[in-house]
Formats: structure tokens, C-alpha cells, sequence
């Protein structure tokens, strides 16, 4: 059985497809590819992975959070479990903690909102310039002319992303630990 192609992956595939028909020079073409295509790709996949980490703590910071007191109910109505229903609540528990710890650390929420927010704002540029709509939609445009103002407005935005990364993500981090040392 073949193996399912990843949504980058697949992305890649598609766009790549669609600047290949494009009246651009080669070179025009390869910036395509390694700086706006490869950008939607990768961030792509790190909004998917850190959506899945963040699901994945949460949940299990919300069900463990529900089962404690349940579990610590259970031994208060002496439901005769005595030493393992304390042994799981104590375990349970410990595991909510390092997993609501994971999560504030690592901002796995922030972090896909962030990657989720660029990866449009470049998809949309993308569309807007294959389209030659938005900006890019000038009597008699071509793809050749407008080609310049689309890749200054792809290192516009990956520029804002590392500033955002490095001001917001990153720097929440280092303010964290700062009040913590």
C-alpha cells in the first residue's frame, strides 16, 4: 500500500505545477520554489505539528484534570480501591502537571497560531500573484512585471515572521524564565 503524501508535501507538488506554467525566467522560477514554495511548505507542516502537540497536552491536561477529583471522590466514599485509586491519583496527576508545563514552556498553542497566520498571509500572497489579482491586478499585468513587488511582499512577510517569532514567541520564553530565576 502506497504511503499517503504529507499536505506539504502535497503543496509542493501542486505549486510547483503552477510556477512551472508561468511566463518567469528560470531564475524567477527557482526563487519560487526555494524561497516562497519551500516557506509554505515547511511552515505548513510546523503549523500541523505543533497543532498536533498542543491537542495532544491539552487533552491530556483537561481529561487527567477531570479524572483526579473523580478518582479522589472514589476514596473519600471509601469505594474500596484504597492504595490504587491514591497511587493513580497521585500518577495522574503528576502527568497533568508535566503536560500543562510542556505546553506553557514550549507555547505549542502560540506557536501554531503563528505558523498558521504566516502560512496564509503567504498562501494568499501566492494565489493573489498566480491570479494577478489583489496587488498584483494592473491593466496588462503580467507575471514578468509583477514578479518583483510579489517577491519583495514574500521577504516582507517572512521578515515580519521572524520579527514576530523572535519579539512575541521566543521572547515570552526568555521573559519567563527571567521572572522564574
Amino acid at each position: 500500500m502506497a504511503k499517503r503524501q504529507s499536505y506539504p508535501d502535497w503543496l509542493k507538488e501542486e505549486f510547483g505545477g503552477l510556477i512551472e506554467t508561468l511566463a518567469l525566467s528560470d531564475a524567477q522560477k527557482r526563487f519560487l520554489r526555494s524561497r516562497w514554495l519551500d516557506q509554505v511548505a515547511w511552515m505548513e507542516g510546523k503549523a500541523s505539528e505543533t497543532q498536533r502537540r498542543y491537542y495532544q497536552l491539552r487533552l491530556t491536561t483537561v481529561i487527567g484534570a477531570v479524572v483526579v477529583p473523580a478518582l479522589v471522590s472514589l476514596e473519600a466514599l471509601g469505594g474500596g480501591l484504597g492504595e490504587v485509586t491514591k497511587v493513580a491519583s497521585v500518577v495522574i496527576s503528576l502527568i497533568v502537571a508535566v503536560s500543562a508545563a510542556i505546553e506553557q514552556f514550549f507555547d505549542f498553542g502560540g506557536r501554531w497560531q503563528h505558523y498558521r497566520q504566516t502560512v496564509e498571509r503567504l498562501k494568499t500572497e501566492g494565489w493573489s500573484f498566480f491570479q494577478l489579482s489583489g496587488r498584483y491586478h494592473v491593466e496588462g499585468a503580467t507575471h514578468s512585471a509583477t514578479y518583483p513587488a510579489f517577491a519583495e511582499r514574500v521577504e516582507e512577510i517572512i521578515q515580519s515572521d521572524v520579527e514576530v517569532f523572535v519579539t512575541e514567541i521566543a521572547g515570552e520564553k526568555e521573559r519567563q524564565q527571567a521572572g522564574k530565576g
